[in-house]
């Protein structure tokens, strides 16, 4: 992979950050060269495809530095769930606090724009969701869970923490996080039912009469 120039950086960092705030169509090309201090002249160097390329750039340093997150926290709470999940709300909740609520998930951001518009990239935002899930999954085995459960498990807190932070922006509290790990709690910490299927009942032969 080539190396980034500092303007090439400056770039994707202020896309990525625009893309978060206001979302992909509100985020023009004019907008991320005068915020980045980008050279307009060299910007169709960098990027010859122009915005869908700065998206993509934008999109897989955003995954990147989600799985950075989730790598550092999973390693402090290795096979604990709990610990992880609560961990990774606190982490979650201190951005928002960090970010005055105004930053979203990036990639919900550019899925819900583009979902019926840019299939590669569409593609693409799925590619990384399914990564980061599959971090979420790996951790939860490593803490016992059977593989099916592990995805459930994931998936879930996936969709939760996205709900979470739209809430979270909405109302600009992180009370949503704390509701979330206090249910969280309740359900990783209750018993797991054993998987009963229900037998079918023996058939019992049907006696004939004896003749006499």
């Amino acid at each position: 992979m080539p190396r980034k120039t500092d303007a090439r950086a400056r770039a994707i960092d202020t896309a990525e950050r625009l893309f978060r705030i206001q979302g992909y169509a509100a985020t023009g090309l004019n907008q991320i060269i005068e915020e980045s201090g980008s050279p307009k002249g060299s910007f169709y160097f960098h990027f010859p495809r122009g915005k869908t390329e700065l998206a993509e750039e934008a999109i897989d340093q955003y995954i990147a530095g989600r799985a950075a997150v989730l790598r550092r926290v999973s390693e402090n709470t290795a096979g604990e769930a709990l610990h992880f999940v609560s961990q990774l709300l606190d982490t979650v909740a201190a951005e928002m606090v960090a970010t005055d609520f105004r930053y979203g998930c990036l990639m919900q951001n550019l899925a819900n724009e583009l979902s019926a518009l840019d299939t590669a990239l569409t593609e693409r935002i799925a590619r990384g969701v399914a990564t980061l899930t599959g971090m979420v999954a790996e951790h939860f085995r490593g803490c016992g869970f059977a593989a099916s459960r592990a995805s459930s498990a994931a998936a879930s807190l996936a969709a939760a923490l996205e709900g979470a932070r739209t809430i979270a922006r909405l109302e600009r509290t992180t009370a949503v996080y704390k509701a979330l790990a206090d249910i969280t709690r309740e359900t990783l910490s209750a018993p797991r039912q054993p998987d009963i299927r229900a037998e079918p009942e023996p058939r019992i032969a049907e006696k004939k009469p004896r003749r006499t």
